[in-house]
């Protein structure tokens, strides 16, 4: 994944979760409230290499990277939007499950910083 792909893919996933899209629930072999915890609670970096939805992944069903800066700018204002109006807790994560507004801002925040760790430390 490009540093464009990434901004696409990070835009991807606040707007469908803003836009109240539920995804297909994905499964890892964990059940669901353990890997919740154990992914948004504990002090450990998400391993590479996990799925994403079809719809957010690069190459699939994701945005394709058009112009970068105007990626750029949409990406921020996803955040600023997401963080202003988290999701209700109806809606679903595709692999955590049911999830409050904690979760979804701590979700909204290990995803970024898991994607900007793939260009630094």
């Amino acid at each position: 994944m490009t540093v464009h792909q990434m901004i696409c893919h990070l835009n991807d996933g606040y707007r469908c979760v803003l836009a109240g899209n539920r995804l297909a629930p994905m499964e890892m072999g964990i059940p669901r409230p353990l890997l919740k915890w154990v992914a948004l609670r504990v002090p450990v970096r998400w391993p590479k290499g996990v799925p994403a939805p079809r719809e957010i992944t690069q190459g699939l069903g994701g945005t394709p990277p058009i112009d970068f800066e105007q990626d750029r700018a949409q990406l921020v204002c996803s955040v600023n939007e997401f963080c202003a109006r988290v999701p209700a807790p109806h809606l679903p994560h595709p692999l955590f499950g049911r999830m409050d507004r904690w979760d979804w801002m701590r979700w909204a925040y290990l995803h970024a910083d898991h994607h900007l760790r793939q260009f630094g430390r």
